[in-house]
């Protein structure tokens, strides 16, 4: 190892990018700790001289609001019904990826487009597909329903339109979509992170499975997905942190009220309800992103503790 007679130089060039993580990294960490624990804090009192008690108000406040268990439960059951089933697909699609040789890398790039597309965006495009609005129009005001291509295509085989996310909408065809969505957006970085891991597993294995006449089934639960452990605990562990934060794709469906017309925050979760109290209860915000950070940390330390015990390195 080379040593450098002038160290002083190494912290030079590095001083820039350290005064920015502490400014607008550690700092908000510090600042958001320091808020969570002020009773009933307000950055617009505390201008004003305000002074406040050093507590567990805020967290009292937040476990009794009447919309928390509502935030919490849908932003749980995004991240149950999502990272599976991406998780699974993601796979699937990846092992069929490496198995194609014409066309992988305009496959490889078609899968990726959604990963550097604004969530916003693609939320907008969702709301239109699953989309079906009826509107008056002519000397006789005739409702006309204008249906997106998802009810297109259910009718088309014959089924009956369903109202995904308008007033009116069931909870249930509300979470639909945004399962559907999710899951598709997820998928593109599932899919680059697994691949990659097939990529670098030796092909002897192959070979020796081919030569004994083992089946495809076999060779992909014995060999396969042992040997891409490491990267399927990645995924997995990475899709609930991401999932726990969930928030512009609801956005980008539903608009700021989160939910359809008529039922506004049906569809609001942890991120959501930190936002709503940002505007002038910064200690609740605070103390909601406190415990949000202790429950992903939770989760986290359980899929570590599993994927332990079933990763093969």
């Amino acid at each position: 190892m080379v040593e450098s007679k002038h160290p002083w130089k190494a912290w030079i060039y590095l001083a820039p990018a350290i005064v920015l993580l502490l400014i607008f990294t550690v700092w908000p960490i510090i600042n958001t700790v320091r808020m969570a624990f002020l009773e009933g804090y307000s950055s617009m009192s505390a201008v004003g001289g305000m002074q406040y008690n050093f507590g567990f108000g805020n967290f009292k406040q937040v476990l009794q609001y009447k919309d928390f268990l509502s935030c919490l439960t849908n932003t749980m059951l995004l991240c149950v019904l999502t990272v599976p089933i991406s998780t699974i697909l993601a796979l699937l699609i990846a092992v069929c990826l490496n198995a194609i040789r014409p066309l992988q890398r305009l496959l490889q790039t078609i899968f990726f487009l959604p990963y550097v597309t604004n969530s916003i965006a693609i939320g907008m495009v969702f709301a239109a597909m699953f989309n079906m609005v009826g509107s008056a129009f002519g000397s006789e005001n005739e409702i006309v329903i204008t249906a997106g291509i998802i009810n297109n295509v259910i009718e088309f085989f014959g089924g009956t339109a369903v109202n995904w996310i308008n007033a009116g909408s069931t909870y249930w065809a509300n979470i639909t979509v945004m399962v559907v969505y999710i899951v598709w957006n997820a998928l593109p970085f599932k899919i680059l992170i697994l691949l990659g891991g097939l990529q670098s597993i030796n092909k002897q294995y192959y070979d020796a499975a081919k030569v004994d006449g083992t089946s495809r089934r076999r060779v992909f639960t014995k060999i396969t997905v042992p040997l891409l452990s490491p990267m399927l605990a990645y995924v997995v562990i990475t899709g609930f942190i991401g999932g726990f934060k969930e928030y512009s794709s609801i956005v980008g469906i539903f608009g700021d009220d989160m939910g359809p017309t008529g039922d506004p925050r049906r569809l609001n979760t942890m991120v959501g309800f930190i936002y709503d109290a940002l505007a002038n209860k910064q200690g609740r915000a605070s103390a909601a992103a406190l415990i949000l950070f202790g429950i992903i940390f939770v989760v986290t330390m359980i899929n570590l503790y599993v994927s332990k015990k079933k990763t093969h390195y």
